[in-house]
Formats: structure tokens, sequence, C-alpha cells
């Protein structure tokens, strides 16, 4: 069973002020670059790319593959979208969908979160101190169904409240809290 992480970073940011794949910390370190190392446990990693993508890509190390986004102004539905069709072409077995605005999400997260991945239908996501949040683990079983779903801001959230999902609690590891503003 093959786990592929995929960071959904095409999103022009725009109440952030730019695009959240370029966006670096006080210190320096690279969103972007933060978290493909986070995706580190997952078998391979691809990174979802819409806005200043031809930018964003430099940044990308060359084990890391990309997937454009056409639509990514439609919102997080669309990355998650070109995300899991191109998926759906190779013989990945679950996915594991981060977002680039995850700061203290780490490896120690995404390792508990692959250590859940049961086959092609778990489906299972992080939970920080009982509250459900990202990533989110996706079995093949469940591509088409979140891919048909999936619209505007909302990505998987409709798809995932209608199903049973197991819920990894990671409070222990991280805050899971995204980032909206500077």
């Amino acid at each position: 069973m093959t786990v592929i992480g995929v960071l959904l970073a095409a999103g022009a940011g725009e109440r952030f002020g730019g695009p959240k794949a370029l966006a670096r910390d006080h210190d320096g370190t690279s969103w972007l670059l933060r978290s493909v190392h986070a995706l580190r446990p997952c078998d391979e990693i691809v990174v979802v790319l819409g806005a200043e993508a031809a930018r964003a890509a430099a940044h990308l190390p060359m084990s890391v593959s990309r997937i454009r986004a056409d639509d990514w102004a439609e919102g997080m539905g669309a990355s998650l979208r070109a995300g899991l069709e191109a998926l759906a072409r190779t013989d990945h077995d679950v996915a594991l969908v981060s977002l680039v605005d995850l700061p203290d999400v780490d490896a120690a997260v995404v390792t508990r979160l692959c250590d859940a991945s049961t086959g092609r239908d778990v489906l299972a996501r992080a939970a920080y101190d009982g509250v459900p949040g990202h990533p989110v683990l996706l079995g093949r079983d469940h591509w088409a169904g979140v891919v048909a779903t999936a619209t505007g801001d909302r990505g998987a959230r409709d798809y995932l409240a209608a199903h049973e999902v197991t819920l990894v609690e990671c409070g222990d590891l991280a805050t899971g809290h995204d980032v909206d503003s500077r």
C-alpha cells in the first residue's frame, strides 16, 4: 500500500495578501518547503499549484511532482479535484491531503496519520484536542466521491460530513491551526 502526500498550494491567498505558497515565516522559512518536508513520511509527494505556479515551482525540490490546477481561482475544491484526478491515473492507494498554511503540522503528525492508513477504503483525518482538521487521509475508494462534491473553498468538507471518518488525535503534536493573515 502506498500513501502519496498531496499538498494543496494553489490559492491566491486573497485574505492573506498573496499566495501562501510564496510566504515565509518571520525567520525566512518557506511555507512551501516546510510543508513539503512535513510530508516526507509519505511514499511520494505531489504539490498542486495555481496562482504564481511558476514562481512557486521554482522553489520545489526536483523529487517533488507538480500538478497545475487550471481552475485554482474557484477555490480549494478545484485544487483538490486536480490532485485527485491526476492521482486516479496512478497506482497509489491512499492520498494524504495537507495544506500549505499549517505552520506547526510536521512530519510527526503526518507519520501518525499514515500509521492509521488501513487501505484503499480509509477515511481519516487529524484531530486537535478532538476538533477535526488537516491533514486528511483519503483511500482510493473515496477519490471519485470527493471529486464529485469538492466545490469552492469547501474541499472535501461535504463528503467527509456524509461519511464515517476516523479521527486521529494529534493535539499532543500540533495545534493544526491554519494561517489566514500575516
